[in-house]
């Protein structure tokens, strides 16, 4: 039974949730088979595998999702991966969260290359995106860093973020090869034009809030979770307005992992719950359509990654599962 519990946020312009469930995900998850690892942040191949890396174990891994089968890659002890993209060559990038690098690994041999960061406060590597050139940008989170990893030389280049303990977290390249990221540790997000490497901070309207991952539609608005005050929003960069909804677990919904899927519906999972629960919105009829307990429990769900061609939205738990949403 799911309980719609609504909250009112006097002191923000924010919209109470409208919610007509009118549909249900259906949600399967796979035992991972290295305990108490804490797999996360999966990413799905051109073959159909689907990579993850162990938090807790510093491993990358793949699951089979048809037979069940897992095939781990050990990492070196402390690299602490946070996590990982596949290009299409079937190369996998992770980040060495307790390392300092972004670690390639080459699965057809199991070799594996560093690219270190170039600024010694640059200690923490987080969350890695492809561009449409096949570079990576990264956010450093404690470090106070937005990256770029170049492909055609190898080189790296930070950028620190001006807002001090800022926490850049989540990031996402939009369809103009703009890479929007969220400051966790402050009520701003960010983005950095690629072309000039200057960046912009934007103030969200209220104090209080955490924004912690983002999305950016086709039309180029920038969707967000704040963490701190269960909060939806989206930003227009076109002519610098906001809206935010209440999400239907309220304040203490903790909305944390996201993602968009090719319909410009937004899914996340609220983390604050007990079984956390995987949400879904839809901007033309700006309502939440759908809510679904996560079976596992899920503990909290951190990131998520929607695969065009399945319709299916990935996440990792901290119940030690992989988890698959079909979405489509």
């Amino acid at each position: 039974m799911i309980t719609i519990l609504f909250a009112c946020l006097a002191a923000a312009c924010v919209d109470q949730p409208d919610v007509t469930l009118v549909q249900e995900v259906e949600i399967t998850e796979w035992q991972v088979p290295w305990e108490s690892s804490r797999p996360r942040d999966p990413y799905v191949d051109v073959s159909g595998r689907v990579w993850f890396v162990g938090q807790r174990s510093d491993y990358a891994a793949y699951l089979e999702p048809q037979s069940g089968e897992f095939k781990r890659f050990d990492l070196l002890p402390g690299d602490g991966p946070h996590n990982l993209i596949v290009d299409d060559s079937g190369i996998v990038w992770y980040a060495g969260n307790r390392a300092a690098h972004i670690g390639r690994l080459d699965p057809a041999t199991g070799d594996i290359k560093k690219f270190p960061m170039p600024d010694t406060d640059a200690r923490d590597p987080h969350t890695l995106v492809f561009d449409s050139n096949g570079d990576i940008w990264f956010t450093v989170q404690g470090g106070n860093f937005v990256g770029k990893l170049t492909m055609a030389d190898g080189s790296v280049d930070v950028i620190r973020v001006p807002t001090s303990g800022s926490r850049p977290y989540g990031i996402f390249v939009a369809g103009d090869d703009r890479p929007w990221f969220t400051e966790f540790g402050s009520n701003k997000i960010g983005v950095v034009d690629p072309a000039t490497m200057a960046l912009s901070e934007v103030e969200l309207p209220r104090k209080s809030a955490r924004p912690r991952r983002l999305v950016v539609d086709t039309a180029g608005d920038v969707w967000y979770v704040d963490y701190a005050d269960g909060i939806l929003g989206r930003y227009r960069p076109a002519d610098g307005s906001f809206k935010e909804w209440a999400t239907p677990g309220g304040g203490g919904a903790r909305p944390y992992g996201m993602a968009i899927d090719d319909t410009d519906r937004i899914w996340f999972v609220e983390s604050g719950p007990s079984p956390n629960r995987f949400v879904g919105f839809d901007p033309s009829t700006e309502g939440f359509f759908s809510i679904t307990e996560i079976p596992s429990g899920g503990g909290t769900v951190r990131h998520m990654y929607y695969h065009t061609p399945s319709g299916e939205v990935w996440f990792g738990a901290d119940t030690n599962t992989i988890g698959r949403a079909r979405v489509r």
